[in-house]
């Protein structure tokens, strides 16, 4: 019988998520003046204040007040009337040294012997469902939003919209896991004030079905496009009225999207946040790894879809085991347990070669705080820093390294592909 299955997606406005974009942005900072930095650090937003708190080591001072407001001035926070504006925020910060016991566990001199910065499972997804080997509802939600952000800049067509947002996408699946059409989508995005509420409902219903889902669908291949019926359910701002939004009207917090973050809620997740933690923390760093375990596997043509499950002891640098799950789908005539022994042997998942292999000791952050850490474009650009007493840094690095099919002719080898 046919079955629907729903993944959620929240803007670069959503208060959660301006609180990881200000962790991430002060991870970047670190790493790009002293890339051995160690840092775990939380942000807090409401109404009209940031509050920063964590463990740093680190040989660089770092304005953090000044950085944590160019990121919501970035996000679009520039109106008094959000009750949440760049320039006028307090900014607080309790960052202080880190923990010499957690340090002495992680840090070696053979860096090669470094130790795993916590302990804890961390789990990487992939499934041939999509391109870029993502779940499909959660794929549509990030494209969903991330197309509303674009015309919220442009202040053309549409003019009236504010930085919060939220998508969520219910697709219904075959019994054999094929998408068969778009179920529903709900779509609450801020908004100005309107003169009239029943104007303002109808205006933004049209909007987002006659505008931004048109420019989304056009972005996307044949098959995908055929998914989007006449017979969509839509809910756009159900509640009615959305002019409090951001920070004034929810409080955010450092690591409460960690399922919009991943997977949307498909194979599993190891409860650890990732912004705000330097890649020596394997929440972060094993989460990227295992997911580009996953992802060459099933590009490799190993199964349909895979998890990936890795475990780590603080201070210990090998895992403590490797797991994976094919759901069946396997096309190698082994068993998932014989299939981890091999990943075991392909993939170096100790701390140091999972940061060597991924290039995970770079300024490489910020650009994974919103929309997604899995499924984004593999690029080189050059970053900008800004320096205490006035100089400047460029740095040339690699983002979204885990996203790269390059080991898909070792896995192919391996598994005689």
């Amino acid at each position: 019988m046919p079955y629907l299955f729903t993944s959620e997606s929240v803007s670069e406005g959503h208060p959660d998520k301006i609180a990881d974009q200000i962790s991430d942005a002060l991870i970047d900072n670190f790493l790009a003046w002293d890339a051995d930095s160690k840092v775990a650090c939380e942000t807090l937003v409401t109404t009209g204040q940031v509050f920063l708190a964590g463990e740093v080591k680190s040989q660089t001072y770092l304005d953090v007040q000044k950085i944590a407001r160019e990121v919501i001035q970035k996000i679009g926070y520039t109106k008094s009337e959000y009750m949440f504006e760049a320039n006028s925020c307090g900014v607080l910060s309790a960052i202080h040294e880190q923990s010499a016991d957690i340090n002495q566990g992680v840090d070696r001199l053979n860096r090669q012997e470094q130790g795993a910065g916590d302990q804890g499972m961390m789990f990487g997804y992939a499934t041939n469902e999509t391109d870029n080997y993502m779940p499909l509802a959660l794929d549509l939600a990030h494209k969903i939003l991330i197309e509303l952000a674009a015309i919220r800049r442009e202040n053309g067509e549409i003019d009236y919209l504010r930085p919060d947002a939220k998508s969520q996408v219910t697709i219904e699946y075959s019994d054999d896991h094929r998408p068969i059409r778009i179920d529903a989508i709900v779509v609450s995005t801020q908004h100005d004030d309107f003169d009239s509420e029943a104007a303002m409902q109808q205006k933004i219903r049209e909007d987002i079905i006659n505008v931004l889902i048109p420019r989304v669908k056009s972005q996307l291949k044949p098959e995908l496009q055929a998914l989007f019926t006449d017979a969509i359910k839509y809910h756009i701002n159900p509640t009615g009225k959305f002019v409090i939004g951001g920070p004034h009207g929810d409080t955010g917090l450092t690591g409460r999207k960690i399922i919009v973050d991943t997977y949307g809620g498909k194979g599993a997740h190891g409860g650890g946040a990732f912004s705000g933690k330097d890649p020596s923390k394997v929440d972060r760093s094993a989460a990227y790894a295992t997911r580009h375990i996953a992802k060459n596997m099933v590009a490799a043509g190993v199964a349909d879809e895979i998890l990936v499950q890795v475990s780590y002891a603080i201070g210990v640098k090998d895992p403590m085991g490797i797991y994976v799950n094919t759901y069946g789908t396997a096309k190698v005539g082994l068993t998932d347990g014989e299939i981890a022994q091999k990943v075991g042997e392909i993939f170096d998942m100790t701390p140091y070669g999972i940061e060597t292999r991924l290039k995970l000791r770079n300024p490489i952050y910020a650009e994974t705080a919103a929309y997604g850490h899995m499924g984004r474009k593999n690029e080189t650009v050059t970053k900008t820093f800004s320096g205490n007493n006035g100089d400047s840094r460029q740095v040339e690095v690699e983002l979204f390294t885990w996203e790269k099919l390059d080991f898909v002719d070792q896995v192919k080898a391996a598994f005689n592909l």
